[in-house]
């Protein structure tokens, strides 16, 4: 009889802890590891893994599949490159709390702040719940290709508790504040990871307002932060615009001293505030020199916006007579776009209503970069760009890229880093993922659907930063994609590989590991589109000891589940 569940064979293992690699066999059992060694003896399911390594599943702690989870099993694209566990209700945006009466206001939040198509989320979503409690019921009744977690968001907690008010921004009232606090605690007690917030102007409604938590008072925020005291692994999270800098900080830093909990934060290199990440580093440098557990997220490439005729946001997408094509099916809009006639009308006009992005973006020809070949170019040079190509064409930018992205059958890109890195240089990037106090995250897996495709930078920290570059030893990158990040939200069971640890596991072929390019499917409901984007040498990877993809291939192995804080699931 054989002594395993399964048996890996001969990896090379990085275990998460940061210790250097080492040849062993890892034995699987009940969905754990059983042991770790040579000679373990015989399994039912044996993988040889010569020239492998042998890593832990990746933990992914920003992504937003708090729609997705509820119609999907297969949680594309984070689950597509190496991802075991993933939490989500980022930001401050999700479905729950929700009145029947305010569901329409959450779905036109989640749109604006989330680029998820209304359409797709009216037909998705059930509606089977109204309290946050509810929700977590309502994912704990399904499965999936990964474990989920969720954050309380504090969009819909406050529109739950102030309705109309909420959508006007008012100032909650005492009574506002606490049910809030009492919706908070609710939550937590059913499983919520913690609790999220959002005060950038960037994040907007359908309708171009802000949300309903922009700019709440912070005594608002600090309360609610405060409603996390004696929920142990419980964390904080936030997004700002930080410009006030150290009185925004301070929320975080007062609520993880009274609470204990820890705080996370989005720290990110833009344009605007070159010097913003190095003040946020130092702040949270010190925040944890004084005793509070403070972590930011970064993202280990440039925040990259995609473009093209398929996508959510081009140059032209504003054009009168480029809306006018709207509603056409995908390939009759391509041939409509090709006709001279259409062209020299939208090359013609002026826009009308431009998104954010495109209003600070949109003439930055020099930062645009068109995608070639057969795999995307998330670092590209100077000469690369669509400015240096027109010029060297002897066109406007703006004809160049009109005549690039009808190739491809449409489909071709246009790649816009509009955070992270400024003048092509690298520098904050490495900042960034090696300051102590920082996790690899801001992935957005399940958000940003038709405009950013940034799950892949887990495999992006390894092809580049690893394999290519050597700004980092193979278990120094594994430890930030595995260990810390499962420290922040205190999973235990996860993250490492260790007998009696979770079997959450990658077996990659480091030399093969590619990124492919981003494409987009129409497979959401009601024919929504979407990127999504595999990769090559991901060779296996396990969820709780079953095999959930075999190079890149789904099985019909569905282990996932819904990870509730204080209760993981065993």
């Amino acid at each position: 009889m054989p002594k395993f569940d399964a048996l890996i064979r001969n990896g090379k293992v990085v275990d998460g802890t940061g210790k250097p690699p080492f040849i062993a066999d890892i034995a699987i059992q009940d969905g754990r590891i059983a042991a770790i060694g040579k000679d373990l003896g015989t399994a039912t399911t044996e993988i040889d893994a010569s020239g492998l390594l042998v890593t832990p599943g990746f933990v992914d702690v920003h992504t937003h599949f708090d729609g997705q989870a509820t119609w999907d099993e297969r949680l594309w694209p984070t689950s597509q490159q190496g991802v075991t566990t993933a939490v989500m209700g980022n930001c401050g945006v999700g479905f729950a709390p929700c009145r029947p009466q305010d569901r329409n206001t959450l779905i036109a939040l989640m749109e604006g702040v989330e680029d998820i198509p209304d359409t797709a989320l009216h037909e998705g979503l059930p509606w089977t719940w109204e309290s946050f409690p509810e929700y977590l019921d309502a994912l704990g009744q399904r499965n999936y290709d990964i474990d989920i977690a969720a954050l309380l968001p504090h969009g819909p907690l406050r529109v739950y508790a102030m309705g109309e008010r909420a959508v006007r921004r008012e100032q909650a009232t005492p009574e506002d504040l606490q049910l809030m606090q009492e919706l908070v605690q609710q939550g937590l007690a059913a499983g919520a990871v913690g609790l999220s917030t959002s005060r950038t102007m960037a994040h907007r409604s359908k309708s171009g307002d802000f949300t309903p938590m922009y700019q709440a008072v912070s005594d608002e925020l600090l309360q609610l932060g405060l409603s996390l005291k004696n929920q142990p692994n419980s964390v904080f999270q936030m997004i700002s615009d930080f410009d006030n800098t150290e009185d925004e900080f301070s929320i975080l830093t007062r609520v993880s001293q009274a609470t204990g909990c820890a705080g996370t934060l989005s720290v990110i290199q833009y344009p605007h505030k070159p010097q913003l990440h190095r003040e946020l580093l130092e702040l949270i440098a010190q925040a944890n020199a004084d005793g509070q557990r403070i972590l930011g997220q970064v993202l280990n490439r440039p925040v990259g916006v995609l473009m093209g005729f398929e996508c959510s946001l081009n140059p032209f997408s504003c054009k009168p007579s480029y809306e006018a094509l709207a509603h056409l099916a995908p390939a009759e809009r391509i041939k409509a776009l090709g006709m001279p006639a259409t062209r020299q009308a939208i090359l013609s006009e002026p826009d009308r209503n431009p998104h954010l992005f495109m209003e600070y973006f949109g003439d930055n020809y020099a930062g645009m970069y068109p995608w070639r070949g057969t795999e995307p170019s998330y670092l590209p040079r100077p000469e690369e760009s669509v400015q240096a190509l027109a010029d060297a064409a002897g066109v406007s930018p703006l004809e160049w890229m009109y005549d690039f992205m009808l190739g491809n059958d449409g489909q071709a890109l246009v790649y816009l880093p509009m955070a992270n890195y400024i003048n092509n240089d690298c520098d904050a990037l490495h900042e960034l993922l090696k300051h102590p106090n920082t996790v690899p995250a801001l992935g957005d897996g399940g958000a940003h659907v038709g405009t950013i495709c940034d799950g892949s930078a887990t495999t992006f920290l390894l092809t580049e930063w690893v394999r290519n570059r050597r700004l980092f030893k193979i278990e120094e990158a594994i430890q930030l994609l595995t260990q810390r990040p499962a420290s922040l939200y205190g999973f235990g069971d996860r993250g490492t590989l260790q007998v009696g640890k979770l079997a959450d596991i990658n077996i990659i072929d480091l030399a093969a590991l590619k990124i492919l390019p981003p494409q987009i499917v129409r497979d959401l409901p009601a024919g929504g589109k979407r990127f999504l984007q595999s990769a090559e040498g991901y060779r296996y990877t396990l969820k709780s000891g079953q095999i959930t993809y075999r190079d890149g291939v789904a099985t019909d192995a569905l282990p996932g589940k819904l990870v509730r804080r204080g209760n993981q699931p065993a």
